[in-house]
């Protein structure tokens, strides 16, 4: 008798397990910035090349240009033009209808840096003129910002 409840319970569980619809929460476009998909990462203080970090655009087609403002913000153990450089130009970025992804162009210098201070870069997304997502779906918003700290 107990095995046949079981059965009986077990069976319409899965009835109404099978009726459930899917919804997919997250359908709906997103920017976001990573690195190697972490949004922490060190540069050695001895790096002298230029790297581009990738702002990426998720979403399905776009048929209008969409501008992203973003910022860059040093610590107080980093100084612009001697510990790095901010390349790429302006505080914005236009994503043309198809484009995904777009480089802000930073170039270290080769600079010893003072153990004790804030030697961070942050790279934040700020805000875009469609009011689409910043950093991953969710309550978090991970990967709005990139983190880098020169060590």
């Amino acid at each position: 008798m107990k095995n046949i409840l079981f059965l009986m319970s077990f069976i319409s569980l899965l009835f109404l397990a099978c009726n459930k619809e899917l919804e997919t929460p997250y359908d709906h476009p997103f920017f976001y910035i990573h690195q190697n998909n972490v949004s922490e990462i060190t540069v050695q203080a001895n790096r002298n090349e230029s790297v581009d970090y990738k702002v990426y655009f998720s979403t399905k087609t776009q048929f209008e240009a969409i501008e992203l403002d973003y910022e860059v913000v040093a610590g107080d153990g980093l100084k612009a033009g001697v510990d790095y450089e901010v390349v790429t130009t302006g505080s914005s970025l236009l994503f043309k209808p198809g484009v995904i992804e777009m480089p802000i162009k930073i170039r270290w210098i080769n600079h010893p840096i003072e153990e004790s201070k804030d030697n961070t870069l942050t790279i934040r997304l700020l805000r875009n003129d469609k009011n689409i997502t910043l950093g991953l779906p969710g309550p978090d918003h991970k990967q709005s910002s990139l983190k880098i700290t020169k060590i």
